[in-house]
């Protein structure tokens, strides 16, 4: 991975911690232990905070990832790495993200608030 994807990788990490520790936020892990729970109350249509088009680019951009066909193939040097590298990220902020909103959607519905 050349210094372009080091950064941006970097920088992702850093905003996820940052994230993370922010008062009122959900921990890394119980963000990353919510993402079943929420792609399963997202397709049985109780959770309406994450939309099923943004569910199913999150679902592709995991294959783009593992997938062996690129757009930029892995033998250019590191333009073939930058475009999973960027597709990684986005999938992470994304994630995690949405992860936090549900994990709140969570609570609230715990406690008998209405949430939409």
């Amino acid at each position: 991975m050349g210094k372009t994807g080091r950064a941006a990788a970097a920088g992702a990490a850093w905003r996820l911690y940052r994230d993370a520790k922010r008062p009122g936020s959900a921990s890394l892990s119980a963000r990353i232990r919510a993402l079943p729970r929420m792609v399963r109350q997202t397709l049985g249509g109780d959770y309406r905070g994450l939309g099923k088009g943004k569910l199913g680019l999150m679902a592709l951009s995991v294959v783009y990832i593992v997938s062996p066909i690129d757009i930029l193939p892995e033998l250019l040097p590191l333009i073939g790495v930058v475009d999973d590298v960027g597709v990684l990220v986005w999938l992470l902020g994304s994630a995690l993200g949405e992860s936090d909103r549900f994990v709140r959607w969570e609570k609230s519905r715990i406690a008998g608030e209405v949430v939409p």
